[in-house]
């Protein structure tokens, strides 16, 4: 190796303690949703946005305030609903009969972690706002525009049970998040645990603040710096040009399946992602195996299937599953 990729190392390892510490923190609380905790830890040192799908009762909401407390940031809830205006997001305008002044007041996305709750319960105009609030970290009240503070991380949830009354993102709109993840039952020996620290009137859900904005821009600066060799970018690449193109990559059979492939955007994602995660796994390089444990949370709501697909019972994560398993790895 390199002399910079062996001080890279060393820095990576002086801040694995404290990454450790995080998910120690979080894990008193939090039973048997590692694989979460890694992704919205993944998805703050990317400078990122994640959707969370998942049945009511997965602690998805939990886990999240639980990790605004980790980071000594401000945290704000919006509970998304049907008659929800994009004011009630950015803020608005308001007239002081006295002056004859208007003034701005801000509305709760000003806060460093936004926790979009049932995000496909507000209508198109208000999902835009949030939405472009990601893309742009400013938003505009009236004449003035406000930048979003640093860190700024939306982490969204939605039910996949409950359709009835909801407004499902648009394709265009979920590509803006760079993990979407399935948050799933957990097992029976974490749920005993669960039953054990949660069945209480008064459950001890104290953390104490382990990072600070500062500290996040620090590490978000090391995992840019995390070494990545050009066999790995050109894997990555060859991922993505899988979903568009999978009879270059002896996969004919996928092409019927697939509506639309990942978009440029999940490139960059899954690049970042991989060296977050080696971050998290505390190297100062990047394995293929990396850009694997990331990729389904990268792919799986940018590879658009067909009405082919729906019909053979064939889901996206089924398509990114089997390019995973061909597409040679270096």
């Amino acid at each position: 190796m390199s002399v910079d990729v062996k001080q890279i190392g060393e820095r990576v390892a002086k801040e694995s303690a404290l990454l450790a510490r995080v998910r120690a923190e979080i894990g008193r609380v939090i039973v048997g949703q590692e694989a979460l905790v890694d992704r919205l830890l993944l998805a703050l040192l990317c400078n990122n946005h994640v959707l969370i799908e998942g049945v009511p009762g997965l602690a998805k909401t939990l886990t999240v305030t639980t990790l605004a407390k980790c980071l000594q940031a401000t945290f704000h809830r919006i509970q998304f609903t049907p008659d929800l205006l994009p004011a009630d997001v950015v803020g608005t305008m308001i007239y002081n009969p006295k002056t004859g002044d208007f003034s701005t007041k801000r509305g709760p996305i000003f806060a460093n972690v936004i926790l979009a709750d049932e995000i496909n319960r507000a209508p198109a105009k208000v999902q835009s706002a949030l939405l472009e609030a990601m893309q742009e970290r400013q938003v505009t009240v009236g004449d003035s525009t406000f930048k979003l503070e640093d860190p700024f991380l939306v982490l969204a949830t939605q039910n996949p049970v409950e359709q009835e009354g909801t407004y499902p993102l648009p394709e265009a709109q979920v590509d803006r998040f760079m993990f979407k993840l399935k948050v799933v039952y957990p097992q029976k020996q974490d749920e005993l645990k669960i039953l054990r620290r949660m069945a209480s009137t008064a459950p001890k859900l104290n953390v104490e603040n382990v990072l600070n904005p500062a500290d996040v821009k620090r590490l978000r600066t090391l995992a840019d710096d995390i070494f990545m060799d050009e066999k790995i970018e050109e894997y990555i690449v060859n991922l993505v040009d899988a979903t568009r193109n999978p009879g270059d990559y002896g996969l004919p059979a996928l092409a019927e399946l697939i509506r639309y492939g990942g978009s440029p955007r999940a490139t960059i994602f899954l690049a970042m992602a991989a060296r977050g995660q080696a971050l998290l796994e505390g190297r100062g390089y990047v394995t293929p195996q990396d850009v694997k444990s990331v990729a389904m949370d990268v792919l799986r709501h940018r590879v658009i299937i067909t009405y082919e697909a729906e019909a053979e019972e064939k889901s996206s994560e089924d398509v990114v599953q089997e390019i995973l398993n061909t597409v040679k790895v270096p």
